[in-house]
Formats: structure tokens, sequence, C-alpha cells
């Protein structure tokens, strides 16, 4: 039995690149020598063979031009793709940044050097990016960052710190979101993003060991890192636009309500539905949950490929994802209590206990509830 025997999702529309069944062979031989708590760290788990597996197919960056070594392929096989790796809990984290976002922002705010010299690296699974946007004072309020870039001769020099930055530690750049001009009032204004390389004197890197025993959190300190100009993205001052662009990307994926879907899976191979209304009212709503959300993030991507920016959409799917990722290993864990209920083995316990422990972080990585809601309820006219 394959780990998605039992999910028969519906397909999104027929584009260039792999099939379902393709995808899944290739997966399949990745994950079958990991266990189910192994698979549930879903996309915070790297292999960076695996990484440079998918890259050789063609399958990392698959919708950037040929040039820049994609495969001009739409959104939609690109999210065919992540949502298979997704749901079977497929060690990606080490490519994901770049192919989620990275190699997205330098396509549409890019120097055509910049394109040349990091995407196909990306997409041959073996250059990583992580995410260079909250800081330590400024919690969920992106614009109150205060990590600067003074201008000097040929560039810029950065001080101050990012958290929350996962896998700097295996990382070689990071778009960093810094503010390069302290002369405005509006917190929204003198942002810029910088092409930062991790390997810049001036760096260090710290990793934060989470409640579960994880290291994949990081803190990056920069002390007078120099930057060139050429490693500017995009214009200098625009960095609020673009970052909210790149927001988009990081909110709306597959990833922001499958996290928690090995153990839907495993969950279900054990429960019996006609054991009691408590199980076949539990199965119905992770059904109704799942279908509702994967239209909506699939929407999203559709506006993405036609080069929209749905921040607000991302945001409700981002919102609505994380809260029925938190109540999988909620609600099954009252199901446990429920006598009927006699499918329980180790593994599930295994399980269960990991994502009960890791999920409080679902509300808070890419963007606190408060933030999110906040977002809707402006881009809704209602604040």
């Amino acid at each position: 039995m394959t780990y998605l025997s039992n999910w028969t999702p519906i397909d999104v529309a027929p584009e260039a690149g792999p099939t379902r069944a393709e995808v899944r062979a290739l997966i399949d031989e990745a994950v079958r020598h990991l266990s189910t708590s192994e698979r549930a760290r879903s996309w915070s788990a790297r292999d960076e063979e695996f990484s440079r597996t998918l890259g050789a197919r063609g399958w990392i960056g698959i919708t950037w031009p040929r040039e820049f070594g994609g495969e001009e392929a739409g959104h939609l096989a690109r999210y065919r793709i992540a949502e298979e790796l997704i749901a079977a809990g497929a060690p990606v984290a080490a490519h994901w940044f770049a192919d989620r976002q990275s190699g997205a922002m330098l396509l549409r705010y890019g120097s055509d050097a910049q394109k040349r010299r990091f995407l196909p690296a990306m997409a041959r699974g073996e250059l990583y990016f992580c995410i260079g946007m909250s800081e330590p004072g400024a919690g969920s309020d992106l614009s109150a960052l205060s990590t600067g870039g003074r201008r000097v001769e040929g560039g810029w020099k950065v001080s101050g710190s990012k958290i929350w930055t996962s896998h700097a530690d295996h990382s070689h750049y990071m778009i960093a979101l810094v503010r390069t001009d302290n002369g405005t009032e509006n917190q929204h204004r003198g942002l810029s993003q910088l092409l930062v390389d991790l390997a810049s004197p001036g760096i260090t890197i710290r990793p934060i060991v989470d409640q579960m025993g994880e290291q994949h959190f990081c803190e990056i300190s920069l002390d007078d890192v120099f930057v060139a100009d050429d490693m500017v993205l995009g214009e200098v001052g625009h960095g609020w636009e673009q970052v909210t662009t790149e927001l988009a990307f990081e909110r709306s994926g597959p990833e922001r309500y499958l996290s928690s879907h090995v153990l839907v899976e495993t969950a279900l191979a054990a429960i019996d539905i006609e054991a009691s209304d408590a199980a076949s009212g539990l199965v119905g709503s992770w059904a109704a949950e799942i279908w509702t959300l994967r239209q909506m993030s699939l929407s999203v991507a559709a506006k993405l490929g036609r080069g929209e920016n749905p921040m607000i959409e991302a945001s409700i799917v981002k919102d609505l994802g994380a809260r029925f990722e938190q109540a999988v290993p909620r609600d099954l864990q009252a199901l446990c209590d429920d006598t009927s209920f006699g499918g329980w083995d180790e593994e599930l316990d295994e399980t269960l206990n990991f994502l009960l422990g890791t999920s409080v972080c679902f509300s808070l990585r890419g963007g606190t509830r408060e933030i999110l809601r906040g977002i809707i309820a402006r881009g809704l006219g209602l604040r």
C-alpha cells in the first residue's frame, strides 16, 4: 500500500509538467524508509539529495523560463507537485523557500544578471534561500523593522537582526527586508530588499531549538555586512510593495492546509466511520474543510499565475488553513476519548503527540492570526 492509496484529490487543470502518478512514484521511493511521525515533519524536513533529485527532474522552478533553468509550465503544474510533496510529508525544506517565493521574486523584480546568477542553481536544487523578514523587536508588525542599511561606496552596510529565518543555518542566501531610508515618517516607506550572502563577514547564525527539540528556526545577526549595489532586489525604497507580493506567494500554497495531512491519512486508516457519530462527523468535517481550502488555495495560485497580487485572498487561506491544521490533532485527541474508537496504535500515537506539540506554531509562521485578520479587515473596508 502506498502512502496516498486512500486519497484521490480533485485534479488541477491539465498543464505541462509531470502527472500525479509520476510524482507519487518518486515520492514513494523517497519516503518509504521514513516513519509516519518523520513524515509529519512535512515541509520542515530537509534532504538535500532529494532536492537535487527533484531538480534533476525539472520539478523545482518548473514555472520559470527555460533560459533560467525552468520548464515554462503553469502555476497549477507547480501546485500539483507541491500538493503531492506536502501531503506525503516529503523532505522538501532545503529548496522549499527558493522554489516557492525567492525564485518568483527574482523573476519579477530581479535584474537579468541576478536571474542568471541564482535561478539555474535554485532549479537544480543546489542553491538554498531563507526569508529575512521578521525581527526580534518588531514581532508581527513587519513595517516596524529596524535592521538598517547605510549607504557606502559601492553598496550598503547592513546591521540588525532577523528571526524565524527557517533553515538559515543551511542556506546560502537571504532576501532581507531592510530600512534604507530613516528620513520618512511613513513606516512603509524607505524599505528595500537585499540579496544577502550568508557567508559574508559580519553574519552570525544561531539556530533556535523549539519545544519539540527541533532545530530549524534561526536568528541571524548582521554587523556591518556589506551588500553590493548589484545585490539590491528591485528598486531601492520599494521594499514594502515588493514584500507584499512575496507574502502572497508565502501564505497561499497547499502547505498552509496540509501540514497535518499525514496525521489525517494515518487516522483515516484507523478510524471506523461507522463506529460512532463522532467518528463519522470528524471525517466528514475534515473532508469538507480540505476540499474548501483547496479550492481557495487553487484560486490564489491561478491569480499569481496571471501576475496578480492576491494579498487579501492569500491571507484568508493562511488564516483558515492554520486554524484547520491546528484543529486536526486536537479533534483527533478528543475522538480518542470516545470508547468506540478502537484503532489506536503506537504509530498514530507518536504522530499525534508530535503534531499536538508542534502545531502551536502554525498560526505564527507566515504571519500571526491577528495580523492576517487585520489585513483582511482592511481589504474588506472594515477598518
